[in-house]
């Protein structure tokens, strides 16, 4: 019996791009995870299913309760994806029981049964950035979340150091990711995707200020990824077991909101209209000015294509996805 591949968070938006690419390069024997939701009139995540190559869908409940119950077949490598990546959900107890204890059980099942473990953790996790973005394990005790999505994450990667497992698992700590089949994650979607749909509907396209001085509005700067780089950076780790660890999966360079923004105007031939708005109060004392991948690591691990620039990304995003709706 085929050993089969499990992606979690399969019908989520990196999670269903894994998907589309192991069929690409041939593998359907793939057992999906994830939830759709009750209600298919108010949450179409099953839309991003369409056309995919898989043997089987189950919710995570289901999942769990065959690898608690020993009845999951043989499986080649568990992609864990699937989390609540909303870094304002005030449910602290939801983010431990979904994004830290979920992990593990996960992760120790892989273990036990030799399949590749590999895992979402996120850039969430460097807070403030005042520690830098070093993906290395000794700088990773050093982090400080600033919001209790981060430290879910955070939890996990710990955990993983404190039992020396980054030698036969791999995490992967997604930056800014934008591309392709976000539609369905509401207020988490990339500014690529909002600024497309505040330009259609008004033809302007709204910051937040900045409230540090050594920043001007819209100067505040992300590593932004496509996520058909994030996605090939999961396949590299996942179909090969050569190499292990705690990774960066950024692009090494930070750009600002307005150079995003930008691109998205060229992307539609339309001259830029930018809107400077205050932050929610909420926000700011948990906002990221600055982040960008140190990327000497993952390329030590062997990964070398290069990313695509920002422009060409969102260029590529908006012409060959929404301009063809």
């Amino acid at each position: 019996m085929a050993k089969q591949i499990v992606v979690t968070g399969a019908a989520g938006f990196i999670g269903r791009n894994v998907v589309a690419e192991l069929n690409r390069r041939g593998y359907d024997d793939l057992l999906l995870v994830d939830t759709l939701g009750t209600d298919a009139s108010t949450d179409e995540r099953w839309k991003n299913l369409l056309g995919l190559r898989f043997e089987d869908l189950l919710t995570p409940d289901a999942f769990l309760a065959q690898i608690e119950g020993g009845k999951l077949g043989k499986v080649e490598s568990i992609l864990h994806l699937g989390a609540c990546s909303s870094t304002t959900e005030r449910d602290a107890d939801f983010l431990m029981r979904n994004n830290y204890h979920y992990t593990r059980t996960l992760c120790e099942w892989s273990l036990k049964h030799d399949a590749r473990f590999v895992y979402a953790s996120s850039a969430a996790t460097y807070g403030d950035g005042s520690q830098g973005y070093s993906d290395a394990d000794t700088a990773t005790l050093e982090l400080q979340p600033l919001n209790m999505y981060g430290y879910s994450k955070h939890l996990f990667d710990l955990w993983a150091i404190k039992n020396r497992l980054f030698g036969k698992i791999v995490g992967l700590k997604y930056f800014n990711v934008f591309g392709p089949y976000e539609d369905h994650k509401g207020d988490m979607r990339s500014m690529v995707t909002k600024s497309y749909e505040q330009i259609k509907a008004t033809g302007k396209v709204q910051l937040f200020k900045s409230y540090r001085p050594e920043y001007h509005d819209g100067e505040q700067m992300r590593d932004f990824i496509y996520v058909k780089d994030a996605v090939a950076v999961t396949l590299h780790f996942a179909l090969n077991r050569s190499r292990s660890g705690l990774f960066n999966c950024g692009t090494g360079k930070a750009r600002t909101w307005k150079a995003l923004v930008s691109a998205v105007y060229a992307a539609m031939d339309l001259p830029p209209h930018i809107e400077f708005i205050p932050m929610p109060e909420q926000l700011q004392g948990k906002y990221q000015y600055f982040t960008e991948a140190e990327m000497q690591k993952l390329r030590a691990a062997g990964y070398t294509a290069e990313f695509y620039t920002l422009e060409a990304a969102v260029a590529e995003y908006i012409t060959t996805y929404y301009q063809k709706k």
